[in-house]
């Protein structure tokens, strides 16, 4: 009966998440209250065993960051500054806001990356007189590439990196990197192609880009100076994380903290904490509840063995299947819900005769983050775009989104897939 409860919550909730008609974290969080009342879930193990508090400690230290960090107009700055460089040429504007985006998300993460960019370009491609939809799209889609390369960058990335404590920052670097800047040369490429003959810019219109001073979008003062040292060295504390032996979750409190305290009379705290995304923090809670309840009732681990039969234990073909089913699904649902149920599964295969699975872990990284390119509601960064985009009166559809985005997912896949076999599988 347990386990007839622990289904029908999970699935209901799951559909209730994608149809997108209530708050997510409020449905995650109900689905998972429900699974206690149902006997399928003990609050003491809810709350000590399956809901990952590194995850969410990480994830609220790095919004704290990074809104402090906003206030000072430091990344307004960098923007205004490459569109300049650029001097506003059209092809070159994008190549620049993806290069933007595609850094910030990797050492952000996608999500504060978009609601950082996005206002900027649309305030760029006004001031030049072009449409702003390209630029939108070549940053949402270089959000998800970009936040593919490192375990903070994409909240999949993170959740595997908690689940698996050999994982740090820089392996997700060494493994994700390469390939990610592959597939982002590669798409740079195809959306110049795709956009050069739609995109003019008139010699009066990079008169007036130029005539804007940088500096005025910067707070200057001890605000600026505090916040951007205390971000790059939390930044810098996860790169050398393997050297210090510190978690990473304690580096991302310490400098949260730290530049709150530093910075407590520019920024009361009561202000920092409203700007914090607490529907994503709660998402999160309810989430790890509902895949919790799985769990203990023997689902997740009837799913690994059914894996496993089908591929036969074959670690190439488990690689390859949860590469292009991740992906094809993160372009439909959220892929959020789909990694959390997916981490236990893979952890249970080392149960059943798979000694190295890291191809695994790697093979789900790319497939859920790159697969959220694919259509408009396939990542959380896609649909925040989508929305500000409308409100500016600059929207896009999901059928225009489609024409670009499932191209580049696909073409994602097969470069990941390829990259995968050489590097992992070729010599097995």
């Amino acid at each position: 009966m347990e386990l007839t409860f622990a289904f029908v919550i999970f699935i209901i909730s799951y559909i209730v998440i994608i149809t997108e008609k209530l708050n997510r974290a409020l449905v995650a969080c109900f689905g998972g209250v429900l699974m206690l009342f149902a006997g399928v879930l003990d609050l003491d193990a809810a709350f000590i065993h399956h809901i990952d508090w590194h995850t969410i400690a990480l994830l609220l230290s790095m919004m704290i960051l990074v809104a402090i960090t906003s206030q000072s107009g430091f990344f307004e700055f960098i923007a205004i500054s490459l569109a300049k460089l650029v001097q506003g040429k059209p092809i070159p504007l994008l190549i620049a806001i993806s290069l933007l985006t595609g850094i910030g998300s990797a050492f952000l993460n996608n999500v504060t990356t978009v609601l950082l960019v996005v206002p900027i370009v649309l305030t760029l491609t006004k001031l030049l007189s072009i449409p702003a939809v390209p630029y939108l799209l070549a940053a949402v889609l270089t959000s998800n590439i970009g936040g593919t390369a490192t375990l903070i960058g994409d909240p999949p990335n993170l959740m595997i990196g908690q689940a698996v404590d050999h994982l740090d920052f820089n392996a997700f670097l060494f493994n994700l990197g390469p390939v990610v800047l592959i597939i982002f040369i590669v798409v740079i490429a195809g959306l110049a192609l795709f956009y050069g003959k739609q995109l003019k810019v008139t010699k009066e219109n990079q008169q007036k880009l130029l005539a804007v001073n940088a500096n005025d979008y910067l707070q200057q003062g001890p605000l600026l100076l505090k916040s951007v040292i205390v971000l790059l060295m939390t930044i810098g504390g996860f790169i050398l994380q393997p050297l210090l032996q510190v978690e990473l979750t304690s580096i991302a409190m310490a400098g949260a903290l730290l530049l709150m305290l530093l910075t407590h009379n520019e920024q009361e705290t009561e202000e920092v904490f409203k700007s914090i995304e607490w529907v994503t923090l709660f998402f999160f809670i309810g989430l790890f509840m509902l895949v919790g309840g799985l769990k203990d009732v023997g689902i997740i681990d009837e799913i690994a063995k059914s894996i496993i039969y089908y591929t036969e234990g074959d670690l190439s073909k488990t690689a390859f299947l949860i590469l292009w089913v991740s992906g094809i699904l993160s372009g439909f649902v959220d892929n959020i819900p789909f990694v959390a149920a997916m981490i236990p599964v893979i952890l249970e295969f080392q149960n059943y005769g798979m000694i190295d699975i890291d191809p695994l872990w790697w093979a789900l990284a790319l497939g859920a983050c790159l697969g959220g390119n694919a259509t408009i509601i396939g990542s959380t960064a896609n649909v925040i775009v989508a929305g500000i985009a409308m409100k500016a009166k600059q929207p896009f559809s999901y059928l225009e989104f489609l024409k670009v985005g499932a191209p580049v997912a696909l073409v994602s896949f097969i470069i990941s897939t390829i990259y995968i076999y050489i590097r992992y599988l070729m010599f097995y």
